[in-house]
């Protein structure tokens, strides 16, 4: 196919980015084929969730996997990227309700039918502009296979897994201290819970003794929980207390006569060695309860209001409550000290509210042989690999100190727990479809975690258990996810128990860790920073390729990025480079057509050097790909195409172009047609946008580059006396630049060039290229020359190979010439001094592989030759 000729001069991301993602969708070049000749890839989207827009984090994590997916259909594998989004129970049902706060209505005035209805509306609302905003960055994701994880299919195997744990005993509904939100009202796991120092205070008591003949001493952080003490406990081998287990005192305000107990769960080294037991709002004291019988005296509401167990204060808030009791303690003469103390206090991940230990009837999930499983199978060769592999250490920690998990929440919007109580009897029914005669029966109101449903993402998304899912056949496990390292707990953990339990199998292949975005000066992004970066404004000002580049480019796995704008603008600077580079190449290939290209004809050394060049970044980049070092990748491609590209191959490649010899000339056109196609090729996955429209205009077969085929090494093209050539001639060219910009010798002035090679070898090679040391060089007269005699007053420089003199008389100032090859004579020192210490390290000798040994031993040789070469110089000049 024949290039489409005009290019505009410069390129403008609005309008090609809108243009060809549409082409790409209604194309359905994203759609998994399922073709059975095609090895299957595939990847699921980390589910957004619906309350909101894409942050700079989303767009990192869709870049990385879309690398990943764009790579692998080249590649020819039959890709699936599956795409959808989490319904984010919590997060969701509390954007809705302070939407109806602001019309003056809660969700109890609309009922839980139409409450539901309003979420489905947000919900359709906000998924629109996630789309978009996946099509502004030009994530690559099967459309078709969009799930969420509300629909039907995940809402029957969400059905599936909780009746398959409650067989199996793994489910259960029990009364425990769990963390308890007052703001919204419900449930959280442990991983919902964040700790922060507060600055608090120890509030210490008298209990006094029932029969009057002393006082025991507690101490609490939180002493409006006191009027719900069932008991005081002390160890049971403290002397000091010994005489006193048994006995009881009387809990003041409320009058009640608790025991003291004796339990080896209390430190005598801390405070006064007695605790007060709080059995309905702490934890430990749950337990200890449990031990000795004590009964639970619940004193909150869900709210966080005191309620009727709290005697006086019934009605204050939790906060209020404490100020009035520690006054009242006082006035009492019970409470004796007030001691300033700063401690870590658990705070709703969602809400922000103060958690509050709750007794509360919950749903749970036995954990622990569910994460012994997940732990074996790290033990095998289907084991879940972390990149970088330091977090598997961090996944591991969390499951082997496992904690049951609590998954209801006392919400309206999420998966409706499938278990019902019998109106008269109460008995407890749990099952995938509602009984028989439901008129007889109440559905437990509770809905399911939101980490409940996403941790069956993987392969409820692939139609599972649904029995023939030929996805899930095809495409499970997956091959790869990618996700930050703060939701290893939350999320990534869960996915793998659960995908071992229900499919025995890991979920996926590799887990790719990245870390957070945070601003230049390394805070992380927040709201009341005011530093948060909003994605569509970087794709507003330098559009979606440039971003892309820079997110996917700037740090190594497992590591947090910076956000630069300056870093952003040089990637639109790179993407410049590039259009200027195509436009030039295609203005001097008209007519060229796809099958024309011919790399057969006698090649310049430059033509061999490029596309040996090519070979390499080709090997190198699909390597580093497959092992996700994005970062290296980017390097290697900047490195390609802006020095290798844009400032030698295309420059010598004008020798040719614009010279008289026709075969030379179209060879060049080949050449330099597939360098760029096999370039925009390795560079599409990173900016898929410009690569796109350059590859459009260039000869080439196929609709799309996004289905071309990934670039191969071929080993054909691999000649390495053409790098050996060229590298002494870039060497060269780049010292009479550098000269003459030191003397301020314009380009246009002829200057003489003699060089001495250092051996017939070197001879040849500078021989073979004297056409591009005339063109780049632009000397008056260039003589080259083994037994050239040192000329007078010149600038002289020794390299790989050969010396460089530049007779530059009237020009030369010779003090100055001295002192510049006496400052070079020290870098040279130095560098062979580091190089001297570094070879006589045994250690270093010992321990380094051999060729990195031989490289530094040949560096050593490079660097002492050009020592003597200076140290000569600066004798003749000094004469």
């Amino acid at each position: 196919m024949e290039q489409e000729v005009s290019m505009p001069t410069k390129y403008d991301p609005k309008q090609t980015e809108a243009k060809w993602y549409d082409y790409w969708v209604k194309g359905d070049f994203f759609k998994a084929t399922g073709e059975s000749e095609k090895e299957p890839y595939s990847i699921v989207i980390p589910p957004p969730n619906v309350t909101g827009k894409l942050h700079l984090g989303h767009a990192w994590d869709a870049t990385l996997q879309d690398i990943l997916a764009r790579t692998k259909r080249m590649q020819g594998y039959d890709t699936l990227w599956l795409p959808g989004m989490d319904h984010a129970g919590i997060a969701t049902q509390a954007k809705v309700e302070g939407k109806l706060r602001e019309e003056g209505k809660s969700r109890y005035d609309l009922g839980r039918e139409k409450f539901l209805d309003t979420s489905w509306a947000w919900k359709e609302e906000y998924a629109g502009f996630i789309r978009d905003q996946w099509a502004k960055v030009g994530i690559s994701v099967d459309y078709s296979r969009e799930r969420f994880t509300l629909d039907q299919g995940l809402s029957k195997a969400v059905r599936e897994v909780f009746v398959q744990l409650y067989e199996k005993g793994l489910v259960y509904r029990g009364e425990y201290i769990i963390n308890w939100d007052p703001q919204t009202k419900t449930a959280l796991s442990d991983i919902e819970v964040i700790y922060q120092d507060v600055q608090g205070a120890f509030y210490h008591m008298n209990y006094p003794l029932t029969d009057g003949s002393a006082s025991i001493d507690v101490a609490t952080t939180r002493p409006e929980t006191m009027l719900g003490d069932t008991a005081v406990a002390v160890h049971p081998e403290d002397d000091r207390y010994k005489h006193l287990i048994g006995k009881t005192v009387t809990l003041p305000i409320v009058g009640r006569e608790i025991p003291i107990v004796a339990d080896e769960y209390v430190d005598q080294e801390f405070g006064s060695g007695a605790v007060k037991i709080t059995p309905a709002h702490d934890p430990n004291d749950f337990e200890i309860g449990n031990r000795h019988d004590l009964s639970r005296v619940l004193v909150m509401n869900e709210d966080g209001t005191m309620n009727e167990n709290a005697n006086v204060y019934q009605g204050f808030d939790r906060f209020e409550c404490r100020k009035r009791i520690v006054k009242d303690l006082e006035n009492a003469g019970i409470l004796f000290k007030i001691e300033d103390h700063t401690h870590s206090v658990g705070h709703s991940e969602r809400s922000g509210a103060v958690v509050e230990p709750y007794l509360s009837t919950q749903w749970f999930v036995k954990m622990q042989p569910l994460a012994d499983a997940a732990v074996e199978l790290q033990q095998t060769e289907g084991k879940v690999h972390f990149v970088p592999d330091r977090f598997e250490k961090t996944y591991m920690r969390w499951m082997e100190n496992i904690r049951d998990w609590c998954i209801s929440r006392q919400l309206w919007w999420g998966h409706r727990i499938p278990a019902w109580y019998h109106k008269e009897t109460g008995e407890l029914y749990v099952g995938q479809e509602a009984p028989r005669d439901l008129e007889n029966w109440n559905q437990d109101e509770d809905v399911l975690d939101t980490w409940f449903s996403s941790a069956l993402w993987p392969f409820s998304t692939m139609g599972w258990p649904e029995e023939n899912a030929t996805d899930f056949q095809r495409y499970y496990p997956t091959n790869v996810l990618v996700t930050g390292y703060d939701i290893i707990f939350f999320w990534v953990s869960r996915m793998i128990f659960q995908g071992k339990e229900f499919t025995g199998k890991r979920p996926f292949k590799d887990v790719l860790i990245h870390g957070l975005i945070r601003d230049a000066d390394g805070r992380k992004m927040s709201k009341s920073l005011g530093n948060g970066v909003d994605p569509q404004d970087v794709i507003e000002k330098y559009g979606a390729d440039s971003l892309r580049y820079f997110l996917a480019t700037g740090s190594s796995p497992g590591n947090d990025l910076r956000f630069y704008w300056e870093k952003v603008e040089a990637t639109w600077n790179f993407g410049n480079k590039i259009w200027n580079a195509s436009r030039f190449a295609l203005m001097n290939m008209e007519g060229l057509t796809y099958e024309e290209i011919d790399l057969s004809g006698e090649k310049s050394i430059a033509d061999k050097w490029i596309l040996t060049r090519l070979q390499e970044t080709v090997q190198s980049v699909t390597r580093l790909i497959d092992t996700y070092e994005f970062g290296e990748v980017g390097r290697l491609l900047y490195n390609f195409i802006w020095d290798d590209v844009c400032d030698w191959y295309i420059e010598m490649a004008k020798l040719p172009l614009y010279g008289e010899d026709e075969a030379a000339k179209e060879t060049t056109r080949s050449v330099l047609a597939h360098v760029l196609d096999q370039t925009m090729r390795m560079l599409h996955p990173f900016m898929p946008f410009i690569t796109e429209e350059i590859w459009q205009h260039l000869p080439h077969r196929g609709d799309s580059i996004t289905v071309a085929s990934w670039p191969k090494y071929d080993e054909a093209l691999v000649d390495a006396d053409a790098v050996e050539d060229m590298e002494l001639l870039k060497e060269l060219i780049r010292s009479v630049r550098n000269t003459r910009a030191e003397l301020n010798v314009p380009m246009s002035k002829q200057v003489e060039l003699q060089i001495r090679p250092a051996n017939d070898a070197a001879g040849e090679r500078l021989e073979r290229g004297k056409a591009y040391i005339e063109k780049f060089g632009n000397p008056s007269k260039l003589e080259i020359s083994t037994t050239l005699a040192t000329p007078e007053k010149s600038m002289s420089h020794a390299l790989s190979g050969l010396e460089l003199f530049m007779p530059l008389a009237g020009l030369l100032d010779l003090e100055a010439e001295v002192a510049r090859l006496n400052k070079e004579l020290e870098k040279l020192n130095k560098e062979v001094e580091r190089i001297d210490k570094k070879l006589n390290n045994e250690s270093f000798v010992a321990k380094a592989p051999a060729h990195v040994v031989e490289e530094e031993r040949a560096k050593q040789q490079d660097y002492i030759a050009k020592r003597d070469t200076v140290k000569v110089r600066i004798a003749e000049l000094e004469a």
